[in-house]
C-alpha cells in the first residue's frame, strides 16, 4: 500500500480543510446539531453523537461550541431544520466525486454546488451515478514507530477490525461504521497512540492522473470545501507519496 494509502487521500483534502479552521468548526457544529437531533443529547445511547463530539474534539474546536450545539439540536437552544444529503457528480478527467451536505435550504445548496462543478470543469451527476463506486468505512491511523505492529494486529483485529495494513509511515486500521467505536476504543485502551480517525466514503478503485489534471481536481475540491453547506468532499483521485510532495510545493 506504500505509496497508495487511504489516507494519503484524505490527508490532502484534511490540510485543505484545516487552513479554513472558522468553516471546519461551523461544519462540525452542524455535525453535532443534527446528531443530537435525531437522537437525543446522551452520548452513552447516541454513538453519532459521540462520534461528531470525538470529531470535533480531533479538530480542536472549543469546548463551549460543542456544549452549544449540543444544546441547539437537542432542542434547548431552536435549532434550525438541516436535511443531510448526498450529492454524486464528476470532477475535471471524469473523477467520480462525493458531497455530504447538511443544508437548510435544498434548492439553495443544489444550485451552489451545480455552479462549483461547473465553473471547474466538472458537473453534478444523477442519484446514482457515482456512489456505487465507494464504500463506507472507518479508517483509523497510527504512526508505524510508535507500535508494535503484531501488537496492533491482535488488539485491531479482535476488536472488528477487517485488515489493518501499511501505508508508507502509517498503519491503517480498516473496519466496517459499525464496529468503528469499538475499534477505536480498543486501540486506546491498549495504550496504542492513534494519529487520525474518521468514517469516510472510500473508493473500491482509484484512479492515477498527472501533476497538473490533479491539481485541477484539488481546485474543485478546494472550492467545494468552501461552501458552508458542504460536509466532506471524496474522490476516486489517487495520491501516491511522490505527488504529494510535489503538490506541498
Amino acid at each position: 500500500m506504500a505509496g497508495h494509502s487511504h489516507w494519503a487521500n484524505i490527508a490532502i483534502k484534511k490540510g485543505i480543510a484545516d487552513k479554513k479552521k472558522g468553516k471546519l468548526f461551523g461544519k462540525l457544529s452542524r455535525l453535532i446539531m443534527v446528531a443530537a437531533r435525531n437522537g437525543g443529547a446522551d452520548t452513552s445511547t447516541n454513538l453519532a453523537l459521540r462520534y461528531a463530539i470525538e470529531k470535533a474534539k480531533q479538530n480542536s474546536m472549543p469546548k463551549e461550541n460543542i456544549d452549544r450545539a449540543v444544546k441547539k439540536g437537542s432542542g434547548e437552544g431552536g435549532g434550525d431544520g438541516f436535511e443531510d444529503i448526498l450529492y454524486e457528480g464528476y470532477g475535471p478527467h471524469g473523477v467520480a466525486m462525493l458531497c455530504d451536505i447538511l443544508t437548510d435550504n435544498r434548492n439553495r445548496t443544489a444550485g451552489e454546488v451545480r455552479k462549483i462543478f461547473e465553473v471547474h470543469g466538472g458537473n453534478l451527476g444523477a442519484t446514482g451515478c457515482v456512489a456505487w463506486m465507494f464504500e463506507r468505512k472507518g479508517l483509523i491511523v497510527i504512526l508505524a514507530k510508535n507500535v508494535d505492529e503484531d501488537r496492533l494486529y491482535e488488539v485491531a483485529l479482535e476488536a472488528g477490525a477487517d485488515d489493518v495494513a501499511r501505508g508508507g509511515d502509517n498503519f491503517e486500521v480498516l473496519c466496517k461504521p459499525d464496529v468503528f467505536q469499538a475499534v477505536n476504543e480498543a486501540l486506546k485502551a491498549a495504550h496504542i497512540p492513534i494519529e487520525a480517525a474518521d468514517v469516510s466514503r472510500m473508493a473500491n478503485q482509484n484512479v492515477d492522473l498527472d501533476i497538473d489534471a490533479t491539481r485541477a481536481v484539488l481546485k474543485l475540491i478546494d472550492a467545494l470545501e468552501d461552501n458552508d453547506d458542504v460536509q466532506a468532499v471524496v474522490s476516486n483521485i489517487n495520491l501516491p507519496d511522490e505527488l504529494m510532495v510535489e503538490l506541498s510545493k
